[in-house]
């Protein structure tokens, strides 16, 4: 499978789980608060790099790889790198929100399976305690049978798409550096692409 090819089916997923998100949304009436990044803020957030192939491959058929990569390669920070933060109370956004990763698209409207075989919504303090009597209820409606997007499945499919990318769980700022030097390294000795589409 080509590495275009990959991104394809990535982001066919992530389409996938938008409408499944959105649906989960319209009936539970959860919502992240306009200009909330308190969740980009955490220094432990972990993924692989195959959920940031598309965002790898689109700086490189802009021209921006590189840069980014020498970016990458010398932050300081464990705060992810496209994170931007716009005042020192927890506001910003994603600077590439469209090629944020499956856990970025996940958390806060995704479940886990808890010990007890149970779904539990992971999503955030700000969700909970601000929408408390939304959440509540979508945990009960959960209990229910309400269709939710569910981590271990979605990570279970990323993998199917390719298996040793997938499963490297890495640091969230090494998992877009191996992201872009996968994809560095796929063209270093093939024809450039000509442009998105060609991941179609």
């Amino acid at each position: 499978m080509t590495l275009p090819q990959k991104v394809s089916l990535v982001e066919n997923l992530f389409h996938q789980l938008d409408q499944e998100t959105a649906a989960f949304q319209n009936t539970t009436a959860i919502r992240c608060l306009s200009g909330c990044g308190r969740c980009c803020t955490y220094p432990d957030i972990e993924a692989s790099p195959l959920e940031f192939l598309p965002w790898a491959f689109h700086l490189f058929l802009t021209g921006e790889a590189d840069k980014m990569l020498q970016t990458l390669r010398e932050l300081q920070t464990t705060i992810c790198v496209n994170y931007k933060p716009l005042s020192i109370i927890d506001q910003g956004h994603c600077k590439t929100y469209r090629y944020r990763g499956l856990i970025c698209r996940l958390f806060g409207y995704g479940a886990n399976t808890d010990k007890y075989g149970k779904l539990r919504l992971a999503t955030c303090k700000v969700i909970k305690e601000g929408q408390a009597e939304n959440f509540a209820s979508a945990s009960e409606k959960i209990t229910q049978g309400l269709s939710v997007p569910i981590f271990t499945e979605y990570y279970m499919q990323l993998n199917q798409i390719d298996f040793r990318l997938g499963n490297i769980i890495v640091p969230v700022n090494k998992a877009l550096r191996l992201a872009l030097e996968e994809v560095m390294q796929y063209f270093a000795y093939r024809p450039l692409p000509l442009s998105d589409k060609e991941c179609v």
